[in-house]
């Protein structure tokens, strides 16, 4: 029989070391099995955006379930209310929004054509300020098409995808389906970098006399997990149907405020 202290030491969730002047203000371990925590997580639903080609369930183990200590959230080839595969995007709007601070999320991500996974936040503003004036920060994103290649990016009414103005940038993650990476991001009032396995690759500065234009970066944004397949970048090389069904692992997601 194992003593009972290493027992009560294994039940525990094991967090790193938080960065210098930073306290854990939010976080997710994934050690329940089921459905992932209704405190922290909602769900997006339906046929949401960029032409992708997955419907969004809620509340379905099939696309979105927690096991073996991990978030798996899956894509499946099948037909559901004009999607033509099903999938999941998490959120933590109504469960953790926050203005400044650090995120980290680490995950394991599809090797697929035709995926397309994303580590994002949004504003809880947007329903009120139209995208892309509200902004958008993008902590991650790869598409199956060119694998290996994480993305970090910020939109905002002046510099986004749509106009060829975005900020971003990339670097090279060639196990990224075969380990789990820590995709982060630290955001002040007047700074935002992201980061892979503490390697930071993007660094974007609000400049003297931005407006909200140009930095809406001062105002609560929440998390979001999605697995997208095909759409306006996932899919400009097609879809590997054969490869499905395709997931993300996610091992822990945690949320760092200063002290």
């Amino acid at each position: 029989m194992k003593p009972l202290i290493a027992l009560l030491f294994l039940t525990l969730p094991v967090f790193a070391e938080a960065p210098a002047c930073m306290k854990i203000v939010w976080s997710d371990e994934f050690d329940k099995p089921g459905q992932p925590d209704p405190a922290k997580w909602g769900y997006e639903k339906g046929l949401v955006r960029n032409a992708e080609k997955q419907f969004y369930t809620v509340n379905r183990r099939e696309n979105a379930r927690v096991e073996d200590g991990k978030l798996i959230i899956e894509a499946r080839k099948e037909k559901m209310e004009g999607g033509e595969f099903t999938s999941a995007s998490v959120i933590s709007k109504g469960h953790g929004e926050w203005t400044y601070g650090r995120v980290e999320v680490k995950a394991k991500l599809p090797a697929a054509r035709g995926t397309w996974p994303a580590i994002w936040m949004l504003p809880t503003d947007i329903g009120k300020v139209n995208w892309p004036l509200c902004g958008e920060i993008d902590i991650m994103e790869h598409v199956g098409h060119d694998p290996g290649k994480i993305h970090g990016t910020l939109h905002s009414e002046a510099f986004n995808h749509t106009k060829g103005t975005q900020r971003s940038g990339n670097i090279q993650a060639p196990t990224f389906s075969e380990d789990f990476h820590v995709y982060a991001m630290d955001w002040t009032k007047d700074r935002i970098t992201i980061e892979l396995d503490g390697k930071v690759y993007a660094t974007f500065d609000r400049k003297e006399g931005d407006k909200a234009e140009q930095w809406p970066f001062h105002k609560p944004f929440y998390l979001i997990l999605n697995l997208a397949i095909g759409g306006s970048w996932g899919g400009q090389q097609g879809i590997d149907e054969a490869a499905f069904p395709q997931r993300m692992e996610v091992d822990h997601v945690r949320v760092y405020q200063k002290s």
